[in-house]
């Protein structure tokens, strides 16, 4: 009997493996494409929404609502992943496509904060919340979905092309965005135009529902419920007993929470520190990163097929390493190619805050009214972060702020407009920019080393799925693999940008963000070579 339903479980029932994956995908793309407007523009939601604010707690704040559509991702797991374990993976994925796209159509309605004050970013703020619950529930269910249509050999390959979705909405949103850019100009898109891509996804909506309804459920599914062998309790099956709590904690942070910090460093913080940091135009920003992007995409697919063929554990660890020890170099690289008169300044002519650390605050405002204008080093040093100037701190106790830049040094007189003046003309004097050359920009440079932190993402994201399916039984599976997915990519991937640009902000040192995917990279290489099982082998249909 078991045989029997074991042969069966293994073949599509009424459709093809291509339908499997062409619906499969295309509908998980549109929804990424959705998720990822928002960190796209995050510059302009900064402006249009946190206008009310200094302007680095603004763009940190409007970090941290993009964040806040990963701080939930693991609650829509929890909530979402039952519902798959129990009525199916099909018909929760229709679900949470349509939270996902009706969210994604509203934001591109919303009123700015100049229209109507508080209350336009705390509404951004919610339909992020519901783009999180509705993504938490989207993955597992796409991921674990085709695995169990895949032949047990070419698990890794099938899953991979799910893999690819995540960057190809990214891709997806990147060549709308810079079409919009484009046609409108940047002062109309800055405007008004960037509601444009939020307002096209009503469209998308409706043509992945059309796909997604195409579908039949996952034959894996269907044969555990034939055999009345589906989990009750899912939640506590998962959860609250050791034997499976253990390997979610294992999958969490001996493969996940890496994988996720390299995605999002690769990724996500290359094009804010490109456009925030190191001054780069968001349109020439957008093309660096998209072009990078169409370079390495096939590679998910060739670390996917190669995962079936030397497991999933050493590839995944392998590029957790690689970026553990390359980040570094990599961006002060990109610092170098993308801007350097800026790189070029920083060596000649360094930046020292010399103050007080009595009079010194931490360079973000939670309730985000702090002008940073109380002292002399307040001033200097938010005046400093918003240029993007790495400086160096040096204390000196009872005496007032001075910033010394190369051999000049200027003192701080108590008018923070003119201390400002001030340091805007030495900075310009001492060769800093205000903005990156396109000119000067070594572009095919800064796409090679793009596309090195997107082949790193490839090494580590393409075998996760089939890692994570293969980990958890089929009774339990969409909830257990989703829980740790979304906490390591909600909460310590999805937290990466704003957590790293706060580093800098606090420090002054425009590398000092690079620490957090550092570290997280390099603990889950520790505790994978340890803990991490080898799953490609495994059979899933139990």
């Amino acid at each position: 009997m078991t045989g029997a339903i074991e042969v069966e479980a293994s073949k599509p029932r009424g459709q093809s493996e291509r339908l499997v994956i062409l619906a499969s995908s295309l509908g998980t793309v549109f929804e990424w494409y959705d998720f990822y407007l928002y960190g796209l523009l995050a510059t302009i939601i900064s402006a249009q929404f946190f206008s009310g604010v200094n302007e680095t707690t603004g763009f940190i704040f409007a970090l941290a609502a993009f964040a806040a559509g990963f701080a939930v991702r693991p609650f829509g797991a929890l909530f979402f992943g039952r519902i798959g374990d129990l009525v199916g993976r099909k018909n929760t994925f229709l679900v949470t496509m349509g939270i996902m796209g009706l969210s994604t159509f509203v934001v591109g309605l919303l009123p700015s904060y100049a229209a109507i004050g508080v209350a336009a970013p705390i509404m951004l703020v919610l339909l992020r919340l519901l783009q999180g619950l509705a993504l938490g529930g989207e993955y597992g269910g796409a991921a674990t979905y085709v695995a169990e249509h895949a032949p047990a050999n070419r698990r890794g390959l099938f899953t991979s092309f799910i893999q690819t979705t995540a960057t190809l909405g990214l891709f997806a949103a990147l060549l709308v965005v810079i079409g919009t850019r484009t046609w409108l100009g940047e002062a109309a898109f800055a405007d008004w135009g960037w509601r444009i891509p939020f307002l096209i996804s009503v469209v998308l909506l409706g043509v992945s529902l059309w796909i997604r309804l195409q579908l039949e459920e996952s034959p894996v599914f269907l044969a555990m419920k034939e055999e009345g062998k589906q989990s009750k309790a899912p939640l506590t099956e998962a959860f609250a007993r050791w034997g499976n709590l253990r390997i979610v904690l294992i999958a969490l942070f001996g493969a996940v929470a890496g994988q996720a910090v390299v995605w999002y460093a690769g990724q996500f913080y290359a094009l804010f520190f490109l456009e925030k940091t190191l001054k780069v135009d968001g349109a020439t920003a957008n093309i660096l990163i998209a072009i990078a992007l169409a370079i390495g995409t096939p590679a998910f697919i060739f670390f996917g097929w190669l995962s079936d063929r030397v497991g999933r554990k050493p590839i995944i660890l392998i590029g957790c390493t690689l970026a553990a020890l390359t980040y570094f170099p990599l961006f002060d690289a990109l610092a170098k190619a993308a801007n350097p008169a800026l790189h070029a300044a920083q060596r000649m002519a360094p930046a020292m805050v010399i103050a007080d650390p009595d009079t010194c605050s931490f360079q973000f405002d939670p309730i985000g009214r702090n002008r940073f204008e109380s002292s002399g080093c307040d001033v200097a040093k938010s005046w400093l972060a918003r240029a993007g100037v790495s400086y160096a701190n040096s204390e000196a106790p009872g005496s007032e702020a001075r910033v010394v830049i190369g051999e000049e040094s200027i003192a701080y007189a108590g008018d923070p407009r003119a201390f400002r003046q001030e340091l805007d003309g030495a900075l310009a004097r001492a060769g800093y920019p205000a903005s990156a050359d396109k000119d000067a920009i070594n572009k095919p440079l800064v796409v090679a080393i793009l596309t090195i932190l997107v082949l790193y993402v490839t090494m580590v994201y393409g075998p996760i799925a089939a890692l994570l399916v293969e980990l958890f039984p089929t009774r339990i599976r969409y909830t257990s693999m989703s829980l740790p997915y979304h906490i390591g990519n909600g909460w310590f991937g999805g937290f990466l940008p704003t957590t790293a640009f706060a580093m800098v902000a606090a420090t002054g040192d425009i590398y000092y963000g690079l620490w957090y995917p550092v570290v997280i990279a390099a603990l889950t290489v520790a505790i994978g070579l340890l803990l991490l099982p080898e799953t490609f082998r495994r059979a899933i249909d139990e």
